[in-house]
């Protein structure tokens, strides 16, 4: 009897170590990585998230641009240079599992329903703002690419920065082999097609940054307005419906009169795009949706959020400062160094950049001209 209770006392302890040892094992076969996004948000609620894992927008801290085996396995057989259905969308979810596609390019008649963009004032959204827009869309009547675009199984895009490193990089031709060709505000074509290409899909714009020599417009292009302000949309309705042009205020600089588009070729940029860069991407601070210091991403992180949601691939070219080369070009079509620029009140390029610089890493986008 003795010696059995000796027995008892001596396995008790061993048998505890050994589901301890056991839960251990169990526990660290079960990685973060593995758990559903649902899963996730709970446990960072918590702080039960190991900080390792994802930082603080949601992103994976490792990225590597290696494909996911389930993503080997749905393009590997494809040939290359062959366009990858999905394939933004697929990595863009490996790297950020919040990710949601769904977010139509531009507005429609349907745009009250967007609930995303329905509680901010511009530049973030809509509100207060229904009427005039409304207005303005009854004017333009179309709100797509247009036909031969919208048909496409497979859309490779390219959003073309005005940075100096586009120069003399003969990336034209490449360029131009894209099906969809974004360009920003007044960055010219004519005269640098070599370096820049001579296709434009869209030109995104706003005011400010309008092209206001009418001779600087390339054919066959769409005017897209990225609103920052409720009085960029007075704007614009003056300009769709070609009313005499009233004094205008509000603007930092002169503004175009004229704008050589027919209404037909005029589109809104969803504002979701600049309130989900600024907020959920880098991590700019909210400031109760309102415009504020520091908080507005730059239109070219605008147009790459844009086709993050709508393209099959994406690649960009002419973006990022190099403020190491004080006396490097600008921007590719002026004589402007880079030591010209100044802190902005509005954005955060350095917060910008980390962005940027996940998206190339996890392979999500393509940079041409290596500046992130």
């Amino acid at each position: 009897m003795k010696s059995t209770r000796s027995f008892v006392i001596l396995l008790c302890p061993m048998l505890v170590l050994g589901f301890l040892y056991y839960s251990a094992g169990r526990l660290q076969l079960r990685s973060p990585v593995q758990k559903t996004q649902p899963d996730l948000d709970s446990l960072r609620s918590t702080g039960r998230v190991v900080a390792s894992v994802y930082d603080n927008q949601g992103f994976l801290h490792k990225l590597d641009g290696k494909l996911p085996l389930e993503l080997q396995y749905k393009y590997g057989n494809l040939s290359k240079g062959e366009c990858k259905p999905g394939f933004t969308e697929a990595k863009m979810t490996s790297i950020y599992p919040k990710f949601l596609k769904p977010a139509p390019m531009f507005l429609d008649k349907n745009f009250k329903r967007l609930s995303k963009i329905s509680s901010y004032q511009p530049p973030f959204g809509v509100k207060t703002q229904e009427k005039i827009i409304d207005n303005i869309l009854d004017g333009t009547k179309v709100y797509s690419l247009g036909s031969e675009l919208d048909s496409m199984s497979c859309m490779r895009c390219i959003i073309i920065g005005n940075g100096g490193i586009l120069s003399n990089k003969s990336l034209g031709s490449k360029i131009d082999e894209y099906d969809v060709v974004v360009r920003l505000n007044e960055a010219p074509v004519s005269g640098f097609e070599k370096d820049v290409g001579s296709k434009t899909t869209m030109r995104i714009t706003y005011p400010e940054g309008t092209i206001q020599k009418l001779e600087r417009y390339e054919k066959n292009s769409l005017f897209v307005l990225s609103a920052f302000k409720p009085v960029d949309f007075k704007w614009l309705r003056q300009i769709v419906y070609r009313d005499k042009m009233r004094k205008m205020e509000g603007f930092w600089k002169s503004v175009a009169r004229v704008i050589p588009r027919e209404p037909e070729e005029i589109r809104i940029l969803n504002p979701y795009f600049i309130q989900e860069a600024a907020f959920k991407f880098i991590g700019l601070p909210h400031n109760n949706g309102v415009m504020g210091r520091g908080n507005i991403p730059t239109l070219g992180t605008v147009a790459i959020t844009m086709a993050l949601h709508n393209c099959d691939e994406v690649a960009v070219a002419g973006f990022g400062y190099d403020m190491s080369t004080p006396r490097a070009p600008l921007h590719y079509y002026e004589k402007l160094m880079m030591s010209a620029i100044k802190e902005s009140w509005t954005h955060n390029i350095s917060k910008e950049k980390e962005f940027l610089q996940k998206l190339v890493k996890g392979g999500v986008i393509q940079d041409l001209t290596g500046g992130i």
